[in-house]
């Protein structure tokens, strides 16, 4: 009956009928006229209406058959910002001093370039204004972004309070039976949700800015949907060599929009198995939610308003595309982008029984217990109560070293603290201040983020939180499937014949045609030889060789592939050999950010010995990745640098990253000439492209004598200039301070972006303080961390240092200079600095061999 219920549901919502609790008259034609930010008068009441932005959501839950709980947890990954926009416009900028460009990202005049520039998922429902059948008809009207359904109503509240969130007529699924705060339902508000309507690029919300000066705007701006003004170097900022500011940072002027994010942002892509013809139109049913964009330019979103001269530039932009650093913003000073990970049957994939847990968990009632720090019940609900305890636990181990692994419904809420939500109650506080150099003071280290201040102090924490179990459903729901080639390829061929059949054994008869006769056959023992031990959840049985196993095996009960092709045990990070820095990442550490969000399993792993920089706490390993559908996944290895580089070619030529930054370098770190640089694998989502993609990329990974090597250094010269300047009204501006010029080339050989990432700043200011305070103190310290002649030679350069910069500062750059290696080993997180080397595995194969294994792996 439910079923029916729901399914009755979704035929209302596609026929664009309205719920029960709207009401069907259209708003005024005309927006009310916006107010300033001095005028707050509450606007008069507007008409509500149907929310015909969630019918093409009602369609997919009904294409992909999801039911209730699915299509709700569906919706919430696809829209809610858990109140993040906050953080996007005012907190990242203030807090952590990097800007986002907004409009240059999602300018609705380059709609058409966006996917190119920044690999984002357009919204099909969207239009450009003034396009055929676009409801805007200027750009003014939109303030120079996208139409989206919602903006009907949106649009009137820019400049004044009062909007309605489409999030408080989220309808919820019914509470599960099983749930320990039911059966009655006391779900925080579905308002603490945040939808807002699109922004025309998928998981990008947009909520109206209540503080925004139409008539500043449009003073600075000229007209409503210009926003050369605002995004106009300031004058004060012409300096030499200083990197322009606007007044994204300056913040005198108020934007009309306020921009959120999902977690779809960056999960969402086009699907495999039905690839949009026009990437930059593509239509509802070529979209899925799980698979994960390795399109996306995430990084260079985030300094889209930032100069390509500036540190955080040059730090945050250095992930290729489908890849993002998650530490960036928590940083722990380790240079680790990894790739976004796409989430394919995750029903069976492995967990690991008996663990060792410190976390909260659902009860009825705190019973005796009235300390707030070990069980908390909520003000105003009828036993909604958590206790935190240490017991044994099933869980899955998840990133790329397998961090989170406490529980997947926490995993996923730890997505929304990533991109930003509860940030001002929860946890900006307890990340390092860069800036901060002084031991004692907050801000010099990170402090663990604490689970029950954040629910107890954001209500959106809450909100997301009662409604985890929806999205794990999404998760486990067929949306989350494996897209074989097989299945890809007679759609591509039903596209013009509908009823034309591509089976099993015509994928087998097509790859042994291109790899050889027999290849399919061959690569499945070479596969089952040479990888299976870490690339199957299936157990090898006595003799470990898989010989006997079938990779293809289905659950007969669920229809699911039965092996998730990877067995996600932590494999050490020099037994894998490859880019090191992503295993030394360090935010679940005790002591750290994300201390509650890994197990005490975790955290007692031993360090890999065979790694010379600091291993404690679980770090040093990588997790093994699933193999399920890698022929649509390429490039390879958890930073994307195994296989062709990804580039865009955007008609702008100044969002064309890819240009700005090449990889390969030669044997001294240089970039090697334009005509030796090898040329990048345009962004082609199609079915053919996905796979020679792939063929390209499995190339690399088993030859590795073969691989150039790809380094990412720093583009240019980055200048800091510190103290306070004056400003005469004129374009001169006089620095009451000094400069330091960080190099982008050292001694002939290129200076990295993971060699500024990592250096260990703080830790050496506090060396070289105490070098001229403490020697002695200083030197047993260095002994102790280094070895006795180590230690001796650092310890000496110190002492060397503290006298060649005083009352110089500018020469601390130089002293650094004539000694590198302070910088690049005695004070790095991490070393590494080839990215595509390692995973050596295969090798030696036959090229007969080789080319089995590809064919084979393409039929996963």
């Amino acid at each position: 009956m439910r079923r029916a219920l729901f399914l009755a549901t979704l035929l209302v919502a596609i026929l664009g009928i309205a719920f029960p609790h709207t009401a069907t008259t259209q708003p005024a034609t005309s927006p009310p006229a916006a107010q300033t930010a001095d005028t707050p008068t509450a606007p008069p009441a507007m008409p509500r209406i149907a929310h015909a932005q969630n019918t093409p959501y009602y369609e997919a839950c009904a294409r992909e058959g999801l039911n209730e709980s699915e299509c709700a947890g569906r919706m919430i990954w696809f829209k809610a910002t858990a109140g993040n926009e906050r953080f996007h416009t005012y907190v990242f900028q203030q807090r952590v001093g990097v800007l986002i460009d907004w409009f240059r990202v999602l300018r609705a005049d380059q709609r058409g370039d966006r996917f190119r520039a920044w690999g984002i998922i357009n919204d099909p429902a969207c239009c450009t204004p003034g396009s055929a059948n676009c409801p805007a008809k200027s750009l003014d009207e939109t303030y120079g972004l996208d139409w989206c359904p919602g903006d009907e109503e949106l649009l009137g509240y820019v400049g004044r309070q009062g909007y309605p969130d489409p999030a408080c007529d989220f309808v919820d699924a019914p509470i599960k039976p099983d749930d320990t705060h039911g059966p009655k339902d006391q779900r925080q508000s579905a308002c603490d949700l945040r939808f807002g309507t699109s922004t025309g690029a998928l998981g990008i919300r947009k909520f109206p800015n209540p503080r925004f000066d139409k008539a500043a705007w449009l003073r600075l701006n000229g007209s409503a949907g210009s926003w050369e003004g605002y995004n106009r170097p300031i004058a004060a900022a012409g300096g030499h060599r200083d990197a322009a500011r606007s007044h994204l940072q300056d913040g005198a002027i108020e934007p009309p929009f306020l921009i959120g994010t999902a977690c779809g942002s960056c999960h969402i892509a086009f699907d495999p198995l039905n690839p949009p013809a026009d990437p930059a139109n593509p239509k509802w049913e070529n979209i899925k939610g799980l698979i994960g964009n390795q399109y996306t330019r995430i990084s260079e979103i985030m300094v889209s308003g930032m100069a390509s001269n500036t540190l955080e530039w040059q730090m945050f932009a250095h992930a290729r595309p489908g890849a993002t650093d998650t530490s960036a913003i928590p940083t722990d000073q380790v240079n680790n982008p990894g790739t976004i990970n796409a989430l394919i049957n995750i029903a069976k994939r492995p967990t690991f029984a008996g663990e060792s847990v410190l976390k909260w968990r659902k009860v009825n009632t705190c019973g005796e217990d009235r300390n707030e720090a070990s069980c908390w019940c909520e003000p105003g609900r009828d036993g909604k109560c958590w206790k935190k305890s240490l017991q044994p636990e099933t869980v899955h181990h998840i990133l790329k070293g397998g961090e989170d692994s406490i529980g997947a419904i926490e995993a996923i809420q730890r997505v929304y603290f990533n991109i930003g939500s509860c940030s001002e109650q929860c946890w900006m506080n307890h990340l390092s201040d860069l800036r901060q150099i002084d031991p004692q003071q907050r801000g010099f280290g990170q402090t663990p983020f604490n689970i029950a201040q954040c629910r107890r102090d954001c209500p959106n924490f809450r909100a997301i939180e009662d409604r985890l179990t929806n999205v794990l459903d999404f998760f486990l729901s067929a949306e989350a499937h494996v897209t074989d080639l097989r299945d890809a390829r007679e759609n591509v061929l039903r596209a013009s014949s509908p009823a034309a059949r591509y089976t099993e054994q015509d994928l087998i008869s097509d790859l042994e045609t291109q790899f050889g006769k027999g290849a399919v056959a061959q690569g499945r023992e070479v596969f089952a030889k040479t990888c299976a031990r870490c690339h199957s959840s299936q157990d090898g049985g006595a003799d470990g060789q898989f010989v006997n196993v079938d990779f293809h095996k289905l659950d007969l009960a669920t229809g699911l592939r039965q092996d998730w092709m990877g067995n996600d045990q932590p494999t050490p990070v020099s037994e894998v050999g490859t880019f090191r820095c992503r295993a030394l990442h360090s935010n679940h550490m005790t002591g750290r950010i994300w201390q509650e969000f890994g197990s005490e399993t975790l955290r007692a792993q031993p360090p890999d010995p065979n790694v010379k920089e600091p291993g404690d706490g679980g770090r040093g390993h990588y997790r093994n990745i699933s193999l399920l559908n890698l022929w649509a996944h390429a490039p390879f290895m958890h930073n994307n640098a195994m296989g062709p580089e990804l580039c865009g070619k955007p008609q702008n030529a100044n969002n064309d990253f890819y240009a700005k930054r090449p990889r390969y370098v030669d044997a001294n770190n240089k970039l090697l000439p334009p005509e030796q640089q090898p040329a990048c694998f345009e962004y082609d989502p199609s079915v053919d492209g996905r796979f020679r993609l792939y063929v390209e990329s499995m190339r690399e990974l088993l030859n590795p004598a073969q691989r150039l090597p790809k380094v990412t250094l720093l583009s240019e010269d980055i200048t800091l200039r510190i103290g306070p300047r004056l400003w005469d009204g004129t374009e001169k501006e006089k620095l009451l301070g000094f400069e330091l010029t960080i190099p982008s080339e050292i001694d002939g050989r290129g200076v990295t972006a993971g060699t500024i990432g990592n250096f260990q700043h703080k830790q050496f200011i506090v060396d070289l303080v105490k070098a001229k305070t403490a020697p002695k103190d200083l030197q047993a310290d260095l002994d102790k961390r280094f070895g006795a002649d180590a230690g001796g030679k650092v310890f000496a350069d110190l002492k060397a240092i503290t006298g060649e910069i005083v009352g110089k500062p500018n020469a601390l750059v130089e002293a650094l200079k004539a000694r590198p290696y302070l910088i690049k080993q005695a004070y790095s997180s991490c070393t590494a600095e080839i990215e595509n080397d390692g995973h050596r595995f295969g090798e030696d194969l036959s090229e007969a061999d080789k080319n089995a294994l590809i064919a084979f792996l393409a039929t996963l």
